[in-house]
Formats: structure tokens, C-alpha cells, sequence
């Protein structure tokens, strides 16, 4: 019996985008993708050889969603900024982009040496060229916050991922909470969504910015467990949460969609590690573009289809017995 579901599939080209590609870069890594103007565009976290900690933002974009070209300069810059930002100048990674109406809002957790545990700053931009600082949203220790892609009862809402990590500040499990807002600044009404108690997420979990369906808020998460790798062994699976009270989860994969198989993943800067920041969804050709660090090193991308991880999600069909192509469930 498998211990994964058959529904995801690596692009044969994979690492889609390696350090190899790039002089002097040691890590590019754990890429938040969209569309916008027909193109793909990903925010990538990069780390490059000549620092020992830290990491910055770029942007790539490609014609095909493989070929990527990646921006010369750090899109998102926060030292020099007035206070608080210019606190927050390292650690510039693993963003969550969200369009909602004209404007991609991005979600980025930030830290610096001195503030090492993750708050969350938010940011937008219209054109992936210039990038507008707005507030940090969250306390710390947060990280993987995301954002829905439109209202829910007249107001904002996020995915918060408070906890997680070894910080003697905060020695909190990664848990999944909910919280909502007016303005996109001022957020509460806070809920408990999902505890990292599963098989394949029983030491943190961690969300990435909900797709709409019909049938729910299907949303990407990464799951932890303690055992093996350089910091324990990340999965990547899925949930479904309710269209018009999004703090209830509706179903969750029993097994991931992807675990670390390849030595892409099981090899590099932190072994055994799949890592989500976000994912494209075409619903014309029922396909999930999952767009995924692979061992903190390399960039990646699986496809899967979609129809097929919401039955997962539900329990509709035994986990062993799904057929990619012949979901249970459909859009219209």
C-alpha cells in the first residue's frame, strides 16, 4: 500500500530552476506562483553564497510555466525603509501572492538578527515591478500567512500559521488558525481551523493561499513529522474548508500528495523537504499547477488534477483506488 496518493505528477524537466542555472546562488527555492498577463510569474526566495543566513525575493516569469527568466535586482526591499520596516531587512522569504480585484497582495514573513521569529508583512503590486509596502499584519511568531482571493461576509480573510519552529520564546506547535479584517490591516476574529495531528503533518502545518471550487476552499498545506531529514521530513497534501465559514474544514488528504522521493528533494541545502507557497489553478483542463522547493535548493513543479484532490479531501473513493482523470466530483 502506497503511502502516497497517485494523483500528483513531477514535470519531467524537474528542478525546473536550480542554482547550477544562476552564478553565486546557493539556494533558489520555495516559489509563490500566479498569472498575470498571460504569463507565470514566481516569487522565488533566493539565498545567495556570500551570506551564511537570510535570503531575499525575486521575481521570474516565463511564457511556458517551465523556461523561467529571473529579475537582476530583490523586488521586495525593506532596509532603508522608516521604522518598524527597516527592522526587517534578512529573511526576505517564502511569500503567498493573492489577487483580489486589480491588485496581488503578498504576504512575506520576515525576520532579521535581531528579531529572528517571523512576523508578517503585507505588500502589493499591480505589475510584479513595484512593490508597495503596506503594514506587518501579524504577530510574531507567524509564518505562512495567506490570503483569501475575495470577501467572505463583507470582510478580508487570512490563513494565519501561528507557532512552529524550536524558538524558546515560542515553543508552539504549527496549527492553522483563521482571521478576518475590514481594511486588510486591523485583523481578528480569530478561529482554530486544523492541528497539525496527522499522519504526515503531526509535528507543524502550514497553509498556502486558498482556490475557490465549488465544492470549497481547496487549500495546498505542507506537513511536518519529526522523523528523518535535517529538521524532519516535509509533505505536501491538502484540505477543503467551507465556502461561507472557511474556519471549518470540510475534509483532509489522509496521505500527501507528494513526499520527498526524488534526490532533488531527499538532497540539497535541508534534506527531505517538498515545500508549497502556492499553486495555479486551471479549471478549463482540471489541472493543478503545484509549484514546490525541493530541499531548499531547487525549484519544481507537479501537476495533478484538481477534481481528484478534493475527492481525496472528502473521502469519496479509497485513497488506493483514485484514478487521475476520474473524479467523482464535478465543477458544474
Amino acid at each position: 500500500m502506497s503511502n502516497i496518493l497517485d494523483i500528483m505528477r513531477r514535470h519531467p524537466a524537474n528542478p525546473i530552476i536550480s542554482p547550477a542555472d544562476y552564478p553565486g546562488v546557493r539556494e533558489v527555492f520555495n516559489p509563490s506562483p500566479v498569472e498575470y498577463n498571460g504569463k507565470t510569474i514566481l516569487l522565488l526566495s533566493m539565498i545567495f553564497k556570500q551570506n551564511t543566513c537570510g535570503g531575499e525575493t525575486r521575481v521570474a516569469e516565463s511564457d511556458d510555466g517551465i523556461n523561467f527568466t529571473i529579475a537582476d535586482e530583490p523586488f521586495i526591499k525593506l532596509q532603508g525603509m522608516p521604522f518598524p520596516f527597516n527592522y526587517y531587512y534578512k529573511h526576505i522569504i517564502d511569500n503567498r501572492v493573492t489577487k483580489i480585484d486589480d491588485t496581488y497582495y503578498i504576504l512575506t514573513p520576515v525576520g532579521n538578527d535581531v528579531f529572528s521569529a517571523p512576523a508578517t508583512v503585507l505588500g502589493s503590486t499591480r505589475d510584479f515591478k513595484t512593490y508597495e509596502v503596506m503594514d506587518i499584519i501579524t504577530l510574531p511568531v507567524n509564518r505562512g500567512a495567506s490570503l483569501f482571493p475575495e470577501k467572505i461576509g463583507g470582510k478580508y480573510c487570512k490563513l494565519d500559521r501561528p507557532g512552529g519552529g524550536s524558538n524558546a520564546t515560542f515553543p508552539l506547535g504549527g496549527d492553522i488558525w483563521f482571521s478576518s479584517s475590514p481594511d486588510l490591516l486591523h485583523w481578528g476574529q480569530c478561529r482554530p481551523v486544523i492541528q497539525a495531528s496527522f499522519s504526515w503533518g503531526s509535528q507543524k502545518i502550514g497553509p498556502t493561499p486558498p482556490i475557490k471550487t465549488r465544492h470549497g476552499w481547496l487549500v495546498i498545506i505542507h506537513g511536518v513529522v519529526p522523523a528523518g531529514g535535517d529538521v524532519g521530513t516535509y509533505h505536501i497534501g491538502a484540505m477543503l474548508l467551507d465556502l461561507e465559514e472557511p474556519w471549518k474544514v470540510l475534509g483532509v488528504t489522509q496521505k500527501p500528495l507528494l513526499s520527498p522521493e526524488m534526490p532533488y528533494e531527499k538532497h540539497g541545502h535541508v534534506s527531505e523537504v517538498v515545500f508549497p507557497c502556492g499553486a495555479i489553478a486551471d479549471f478549463k483542463t482540471d489541472t493543478l499547477k503545484l509549484y514546490y522547493g525541493g530541499a531548499d535548493t531547487n525549484i519544481c513543479l507537479a501537476t495533478g488534477s484538481i477534481l481528484a484532490i478534493i475527492d481525496a479531501c472528502l473521502g469519496r473513493v479509497p485513497e488506493d483506488k483514485l484514478t487521475p482523470g476520474k473524479p467523482r466530483l464535478e465543477f458544474a
